[in-house]
């Protein structure tokens, strides 16, 4: 199959870039053949944000949204900011990158459903429920294209009756938007040595539950944010709590996954926060439906790597414009979609090199830099503590208006977490069922599916240091950090052999465990397309 262009995800920036791309075909009556891929079964499906989306770069994409019917209904009202301690709470000055008025409270997997539905009436065709498993290389070490991942393949690698090859799709351009941490994205950083002039990227972990909870403790368009309790001082991260339509509330705890603590589980520190008072208050006599688990990108301005190489582009979370001041990236993961099919347009009309450069240039000339260099320094201050990086986000913001002299440095989340017998352990009370959980049960609340007789997907590059550092150095804590049970030690019979078990079909694809392992031991590949959780609507 050939394409022009070939867009890996169908998230906002891979939709938003070929909606961008169809709409200046159209102006300028070109036709350029344009293929999204999405490895979820429906466009949506892998999709997971708290979310609270700034307007502006859909306002530019498409400017009649309203009239068209997009999934954007519930304005917010209301912003509060707390200081949570373990059982009260004090209101702190909301900071100004954290007020919403203006923005919304969605659903981000409607939004991309709805983005679909605009790119195929642009003629745009997407694919679902295929994978991009390899990139394709030219003679000149240029990528032309990806091969999709073999379906019917069994746990032994041998195929099934029902096998299908993949198949070979080349392109002109491919663009690569699989969203924070992407599997190909990684390699094509590692290739290509992207990240050689920036800082290393730095991620958190994501929790979310959606629940449907009482009229009379609803208030549709109230955000709520967080900091404090159950986290130490030392622990970058903080809750949200939006009020959708319907009497739905999204609730969850985001985690800086430079956390030093093995025996910390993120997971646990989220099923703990629904028990504050606050909190709970909320919820009772509410019920739980869905739950999910994602990374995101923490680094800011001085994490993203060069965009650009031979045959392609980076655009979105793959690259990381998430701006964490403001807990949003939708707006900017867009804005770089729309940004890189303007090259390419450019490119496929002009004969230009297969090294887009340009792309580069019009983010530092876009918005998304006026977005993101300002609070460039705000998240890294943290490594100090919580009160100390809050004195100096305000001292930042307010005094220096983003325009400090310095830039601070990111340090490696896998580096950062310390042995267990410097640690102490961390004692979590058992769910009770009403408004905390068990992983088991939440994993099922995420519609996750993988065929079993299927290679696994997580990849060990050595087998011995599972047990012999992870376990013995850092009392297995993959174990915690996956927030899915997917990691699992079993001791054998006698009781003196440890084993690491992996349930690879609990997998709901949040890039945890290729991230936070210390010793990068663990690599995160796609499994067979159409498989992992199914966030539709959340």
């Amino acid at each position: 199959m050939e394409y022009d262009v070939i867009i890996v995800g169908a998230g906002p920036s891979g939709l938003s870039s070929a909606i961008r791309l169809a709409q200046l075909c159209r102006e300028h009556n070109k036709e350029h053949r344009i293929c999204v891929l999405e490895k979820g079964a429906e466009v949506g499906a892998h999709i997971l944000s708290g979310a609270v989306l700034e307007p502006r770069a859909l306002n530019e994409l498409i400017p009649n949204w309203q009239a068209l019917n997009a999934p954007l209904k519930t304005a917010v009202s209301q912003d509060n900011f707390y200081y949570l301690t373990a059982s009260g709470h004090y209101t702190l000055p909301t900071p100004p990158p954290m007020r919403n008025h203006g923005n919304y409270i969605i659903s981000l997997g409607q939004l991309c459903q709805w983005l679909s539905t605009q790119a195929e009436e642009l003629g745009i065709e997407i694919f679902a429920g295929f994978s991009a498993s390899q990139c394709l290389y030219g003679e000149n070490n240029e990528v032309i294209g990806i091969q999709t991942g073999d379906m019917g393949i069994d746990k032994n690698n041998q195929p099934k009756s029902s096998f299908q090859p993949g198949v070979n799709i080349y392109a002109k351009y491919t663009l690569f938007a699989e969203g924070c941490r992407g599997h190909l994205s990684q390699q094509l950083i590692h290739k290509y040595q992207l990240q050689q002039h920036s800082q290393p990227q730095t991620y958190g972990i994501g929790i979310k539950e959606l629940w449907e909870i009482p009229t009379s403790q609803h208030q549709p368009g109230r955000i709520i944010h967080t900091v404090g309790w159950p986290l130490d001082p030392h622990t970058y991260g903080g809750s949200f709590v939006y009020h959708l339509a319907d009497n739905l509330v999204s609730i969850g705890l985001v985690v800086g996954l430079d956390y030093k603590n093995p025996y910390l589980s993120p997971y646990q520190e989220f099923q703990r926060f629904k028990h504050h008072p606050l909190i709970a208050s909320m919820l009772q006599e509410g019920r739980c439906i869905k739950y999910g688990a994602r990374a995101l990108n923490e680094g800011g301005w001085q994490s993203i790597p060069t965009l650009h190489f031979p045959g392609g582009l980076l655009i979105g979370c793959a690259a990381g414009f998430l701006n964490v001041a403001k807990i949003k990236g939708s707006h900017t993961a867009m804005k770089s979609g729309m940004l890189a099919a303007e090259s390419i347009f450019e490119a496929l009309n002009s004969n230009a090199p297969k090294i887009i450069t340009t792309y580069q240039e019009k983010i530092h000339n876009s918005w998304i830099k006026e977005d993101l260099y300002p609070v460039r320094n705000l998240r890294p201050s943290f490594k100090w503590g919580l009160w100390p990086g809050l004195a100096y986000s305000a001292m930042d913001y307010y005094l220096l208006r983003g325009k400090a002299p310095w830039t601070f440095a990111h340090g490696k989340d896998n580096k950062a977490t310390l042995l267990a017998s410097q640690s102490k352990i961390i004692d979590y009370p058992k769910p009770d069922g009403k408004l905390s959980f068990d992983k088991m049960t939440s994993v099922s609340r995420a519609n996750v599916y993988h065929d079993e007789d299927q290679p696994c997907h997580l990849h060990l590059q050595d087998k011995t240091i599972a047990v012999n550092v992870n376990y013995k150095q850092y009392a297995g804590l993959e174990a915690r950090y996956c927030p899915a049970g997917v990691y699992e030690f079993v001791k054998s019979t006698g009781g003196n052999d440890v084993a690491l078990q992996i349930n690879a079909q609990n997998c709901i694809h949040c890039k945890t465990c290729d991230i936070k392992d210390p010793s990068q031991n663990i690599c995160w590949v796609t499994p067979e397309g159409g498989g992992g959780p199914n966030y539709s609507n959340m």
